[in-house]
């Protein structure tokens, strides 16, 4: 497994079981994080954004340099890849001095771990792969859904290596192919099939059926047979190969439907207990 497809695995890390986006950067050899994901933790604030400006007019000092501490990196959002500001660890580590909060010794002790971890991963990439097999399996998936999840993850890899290459723009037009395959062979965008699964942060395929793994990667999968028999080039001629891909899983779906009387398309999620109490008082 290259750097390129490891890196897109581990694009969020959890900071006691929450979600911090992060990138890579090759050239200095650091991660860098979501400085917003950040924030949001270390106050608990509901409106993280508005805490960074009270916070920079607080503290001139961190205003003056916080162009040399905020980089605007490309990550993913729920609308795609987007241009969010992102720090190093030497940049977070200034903006925690800024923030008076109890979780701020632990955060500094998770980071230098962090680090570490992807240095083990840059000397040996198994390491990573066994890594997220681990926490899936404590989470409580099994064997036969964690071998699913990670051959369909490596499907995945190909079609976005496919795209790259083919002069597709990472970001919203990622988001847009994948999101023309998904309906294509479910007959929902990803935002359905996540309000039908009940989710929001979580990540859609970290709650896939198993079933739903398998029609996932078979549309990937076909999509990226497609677009190499066609040699799509460019965003519009890779829309015509998402379509048919998609619409190969979907043939498959009906037949797999109809031969077994089960609904592949499924509200089930793998929330907490605690989460899914949550959603129902809010509900």
């Amino acid at each position: 497994m290259t750097n390129k497809k490891r890196n897109k695995d581990k694009s969020i890390v959890l900071f006691e079981d929450i979600p911090v986006r992060r990138i890579w950067v090759e050239k200095e050899g650091k991660w860098y994080f979501a400085i917003l994901d950040i924030v949001a933790i270390l106050t608990e604030s509901k409106d993280p954004a508005s805490y960074i400006k009270d916070m920079r007019r607080r503290d001139r000092e961190l205003s003056k340099g916080w162009g040399q501490i905020a980089t605007p990196l490309s990550i993913p959002t729920k609308g795609g890849k987007q241009k969010v500001n992102c720090a190093n660890a030497e940049g977070l580590f200034r903006i925690i001095q800024s923030i008076p909060s109890k979780k701020a010794e632990p955060f500094k002790r998770w980071l230098a771990k962090v680090g570490y971890e992807r240095l083990q991963e840059t000397i040996d990439p198994e390491i990573a792969v066994n890594r997220a097999r681990g926490n899936w399996k404590m989470a409580g998936r099994s064997s036969k859904w964690i071998e699913q999840r990670m051959r369909g993850q490596e499907i995945r890899n190909k079609l976005t290596d496919y795209w790259s290459e083919s002069d597709v723009k990472e970001g919203v037009e990622y988001a847009k192919l994948t999101d023309i395959i998904h309906k294509e062979w479910s007959d929902l965008t990803t935002r359905e099939h996540k309000t039908l699964k009940n989710l929001k942060r979580e990540n859609l395929r970290d709650n896939m059926t198993e079933a739903e793994l398998i029609f996932t990667a078979l549309a990937e999968l076909s999509t990226t047979n497609v677009a190499k028999k066609d040699r799509a080039q460019g965003y519009d001629k890779n829309v015509n190969s998402a379509h048919k891909g998609g619409g190969v899983a979907k043939c498959a779906r009906k037949d797999y439907e109809l031969q077994t009387g089960q609904k592949v398309v499924s509200e089930e999620n793998f929330l907490s207990p605690e989460k899914k109490i949550k959603k129902l008082k809010k509900g």
